[in-house]
């Protein structure tokens, strides 16, 4: 009943050879990693006009130099991650960079900051989707915390379906929302130069007032660096991109920023223009839909539409980017090794579910407020562009390539003013931005600990491969025992032994994927090394699954064990962790294994149990 229910809501299972046709063009990827940046545009202007409004409708002029102050930003950033593209094409981004550049502590500072924030990116996305859709109609505004979880579930649903359906599906939302963006700025910017809609401006450029300073306009560009938040994503996700790669990734960064930079400078400055003010009830956005348009007629609606489906689509930059960050630091242990796993759909749906699962704790409980997670979502996104920039600063220092110079400064004014904008959040927004303080020491103290467990276990586990030339062994006739084998450890060894002792004919059998063939190879000539004389079975699985392949391995040996008559025994090599939390750092292949063969009565199934000391 379940896996019925599964494959209608999720699809039947691919096979692992099928992974190239999952890969993204330059035209899907636009829609699949770049909609959480363009969606920014929706809030990024409005985050600066509420920063300014503390100072008076007087201080509105200054709208247009922050904005571009961001737009230079973003330029160093999109330079700078275009660098990262080339130097790091197997993924990883900032957490890569620093990784290597910094020191591991200051990778996982990075990874750990992007973790969280493609959390809040989902929460964000799907709260002020639920701002756009209550904006146009009121009587929605108290369901709008269910709006937003509703939001995430639809779209974790969508990216267990898989990368290429994920592109399909997001491909509508987000090119309606580019062509009628920019209809509207086109639109609202002819009839202002042809005078149908005359300057309505709270002040000129340059209007002096008594609540200008410094730390005013630090905290209102600092808001309005939220529009940049997303940017990073493309450069986590290369290995999603049709080949060649690197190039297409980085056209696709490019694509993204060219629209993002119109966009956003567009809306700013049709803002300013129209004298439009933060509203409670209203977003900046959609009064100047309303003003442009003339009112709430067709055309405010359509982009009150485009922008609620922009910004429920946009969380998907986090369910595409969060898997691979997550599979990266699963690799280097940093996290379970269940984020390793690639589901039916070829996904990393361990990490689709547990990002899910964050932006919903989130949305509880931030209440949906768009304004109280937008400053701890920036700071989540410019400490990683801190340490990257920085980091690539070194990394050119190493390399010394051609015009390195030049790319290091790029980086280091990225840097330099991702820098500050850390500083200014934290010292003009700390009563929004303290949580981060709270939940990276945490995350921090995560990451270590599994670093220490899977250490550890390698250390146990580790051969010394002497000779096994004086195990004690006791043969009895008549008995065929399987041992399952994942990789040559003294978990395997041992078990081995112990069917040697109690078997008459030992097989081991292996189950592989078409993921890591050279890690494969040398699994099986470790173990023929070690084991010459017992029989090591590799079979292939396409689906990677473990349990249809040794179910079906396990009906053939029983056919030629009857025609023995052997009685057959299925023995599972499992090592214990010392506590039992450390459960959850394994991918528990052995309780499926045993809870599969249970209901089998022509075997018998037994474990072997290797203790861990630590």
């Amino acid at each position: 009943m379940f896996q019925n229910i599964k494959r209608i809501l999720i699809g039947k299972p691919l096979k692992t050879l099928d992974e190239g046709g999952q890969y993204l063009s330059k035209t899907k990827a636009l829609a699949l990693l770049s909609s959480d940046a363009l969606s920014s545009v929706a809030y990024g202007t409005e985050s600066i006009t509420t920063a300014l409004l503390a100072a008076g409708a007087v201080a509105l002029w200054l709208q247009l130099p922050i904005a571009l102050l961001v737009l230079i930003l973003l330029a160093a950033i999109v330079m700078s991650y275009r660098q990262i593209i080339h130097a790091y094409p197997s993924g990883g981004g900032a957490y890569a960079v620093a990784s290597e550049n910094w020191g591991p502590k200051a990778g996982l500072i990075a990874g750990g900051s992007l973790l969280v924030d493609y959390m809040l990116t989902v929460a964000v996305s799907a709260s002020a989707a639920a701002d756009a859709i209550t904006a146009a109609v009121p009587e929605m505004l108290p369901f709008a915390v269910p709006l937003a979880i509703v939001v995430v579930i639809l779209l974790t649903g969508m990216n267990l379906r898989g990368l290429r359906e994920s592109a399909n599906f997001l491909m509508f939302p987000v090119y309606f929302f580019v062509a009628v963006i920019a209809l509207m700025i086109l639109w609202g910017l002819f009839q202002a130069v042809t005078g149908q809609l005359p300057y309505q401006a709270a002040s000129r450029v340059g209007t002096s007032f008594s609540g200008l300073s410094f730390v005013l306009f630090m905290r209102a560009f600092s808001s309005g660096s939220s529009s940049l938040t997303g940017v990073e994503a493309i450069s986590n996700a290369v290995p999603n991109f049709k080949v060649p790669k690197e190039r297409h990734a980085a056209a696709t960064l490019t694509t993204m920023a060219v629209i993002l930079a119109t966009f956003f400078g567009g809306i700013t400055f049709l803002s300013y223009w129209y004298g439009i003010r933060p509203d409670a009830h209203s977003t900046v956005l959609s009064q100047i839909a309303a003003t442009t348009f003339g009112g709430h007629g067709v055309g405010f609606y359509v982009v009150q539409l485009a922008t609620a489906m922009i910004l429920a689509v946009a969380a998907n930059t986090g369910f595409s980017a969060f898997p691979m960050l997550a599979l990266n630091l699963a690799r280097d242990k940093y996290l379970p090794h269940l984020y390793m796993d690639k589901g039916d759909r070829l996904g990393y749906s361990n990490g689709i579910l547990s990002l899910a699962f964050g932006a919903v704790v989130l949305l509880v409980i931030f209440h949906g407020s768009t304004n109280a997670l937008i400053p701890l979502y920036a700071v989540g996104v410019f400490v990683p562009f801190t340490l990257s920039q920085s980091g690539m600063i070194i990394h050119w220092w190493r390399k010394r390539p051609k015009n390195w110079v030049m790319k290091a400064i790029i980086n280091f004014i990225g840097a330099f003013i991702s820098a500050v904008l850390v500083i200014t959040l934290f010292a003009t927004r700390i009563e929004h931005v303290w949580p981060y303080l709270l939940i990276m020491p945490i995350v921090m103290y995560i990451f270590l600990k599994i670093k220490r467990h899977y250490t550890s276990i390698a250390r146990q586990l580790r051969l010394a491969y002497a000779k096994n030339d004086h195990a004690v062994r006791h043969h009895y006739d008549g008995s065929t025992v399987i041992v399952l084998v994942s990789n040559v450890t003294k978990v395997t060894t041992e078990a081995v032994d112990y069917a040697l002792s109690i078997g008459d004919y030992v097989v081991a059998m292996h189950v592989s994927f078409d993921v890591n063939p050279k890690k494969e190879l040398e699994t099986s000539n470790q173990f023929k090394v070690d084991f010459p004389d017992v029989r090591y079975v590799d079979i292939h699985s396409s689906y990677r699954s473990i349990i249809k392949p040794a179910l079906s391995f396990v009906d053939a040996v029983v056919k030629q064990a009857e025609k023995r008559n052997h009685s057959v025994t299925v023995l599972v090599p499992q090592f214990v962790p010392k506590k039992p939390w450390q459960n959850v750092l394994h991918n528990q292949n052995s309780l499926r294994l045993r809870t599969a063969f249970a209901a089998r009565k022509d075997i018998s199934v037994s474990t072997y149990y290797y203790h861990l000391s630590e």
